[in-house]
């Protein structure tokens, strides 16, 4: 890791393929800025993803509702992939729009470093998957934000970035509608597949019968699918477990705690040495660059 990294969605494309070939399930935690990133990749796991909740909470303070723009979320992969060397799967939404907005969101995650873009059939505006008020688009045009995702992952007839389909389907129409739409959405050219929000073991082990693949779990502390035991997620057959809210979730509990004893006139014990934080943030890389040029 440097302070700068090439930014080639290409080549880490294939590291994130090459890494879910080579292993039965992938854990992947979520991030939501280049720190997070970074501490994701320092911790020597090998891939990320990066949560739009997250962002969202994060550069706005504002819930994951639709509220967040494609610029906004587009800086941030750009930030992250600037700072890490690993594969991370980005969150893309629904695309922000027709199909021309998804194509110009899938090419601009590429330029920025994406391994891979989720992106999801909701109306919008899109809501976080295991909150209340969300629903689906007609099937043809979910199919159409797909291959218009797929179309815009290859150039030069090259793939350059893969493809989540993602759809919310249970919520509103059930298991079945879902597994069509994955049907549908693997034979579009999706690479990735993730059903969200499924509420049992059951359909856990129905999914993956009916439509076999990539698929990804999505595990949320308090959410909606039940957080079986990862061995046991890889025995169902899962590829990809993402943690999309831990790392947030972790860290503003430890600031609620801190701020508690800010208030109280406590000093914090329980943190990271001056020099650990100096390390993480990156003064040891900045100093030897500039020792090179003195």
């Amino acid at each position: 890791m440097t302070l700068f990294n090439s930014l080639n969605s290409k080549k880490r494309s294939k590291q994130l393929k090459d890494l879910l070939d080579s292993e039965k399930l992938v854990t992947l935690p979520g991030c939501y800025d280049a720190l997070s990133a970074k501490m994701i990749e320092k911790s020597g796991i090998k891939a990320g993803f990066m949560s739009g909740f997250c962002v969202s909470s994060t550069q706005l303070g504002m819930p994951d509702t639709g509220l967040i723009s494609y610029t906004e979320m587009q800086n941030q992969v750009r930030n992250i992939c600037n700072i890490t060397t690993i594969p991370i799967l980005f969150d893309g939404d629904t695309g922000w729009g027709n199909a021309g907005n998804i194509y110009r969101t899938v090419r601009g995650y590429a330029d920025a470093g994406a391994a891979a873009i989720m992106i999801e059939d909701q109306k919008w505006p899109k809501k976080c998957g295991h909150t209340k008020g969300k629903d689906v688009v007609e099937l043809d045009e979910a199919k159409s934000r797909i291959k218009a995702a797929a179309d815009a992952s290859i150039i030069n007839g090259e793939k350059d970035i893969l493809v989540m389909a993602r759809t919310d389907a249970i919520a509103t129409r059930g298991l079945s509608d879902a597994i069509k739409r994955m049907q549908a959405y693997k034979e579009l050219g999706a690479d990735l597949l993730f059903v969200e929000a499924i509420k049992s073991k059951e359909d856990m082990k129905t999914v993956i019968k009916e439509v076999p693949g990539y698929h990804m779990i999505n595990l949320i502390e308090d959410g909606e699918t039940p957080l079986l035991a990862i061995d046991e997620l890889e025995e169902i057959g899962f590829k990809i477990a993402v943690l999309p809210l831990s790392l947030m979730s972790a860290t503003v509990k430890t600031m609620k705690e801190s701020l508690l004893n800010i208030k109280n006139r406590k000093y914090n014990t329980n943190v990271s040495s001056f020099e650990e934080l100096r390390d993480v943030v990156g003064f040891n890389e900045y100093y030897e660059l500039e020792d090179k040029y003195k």
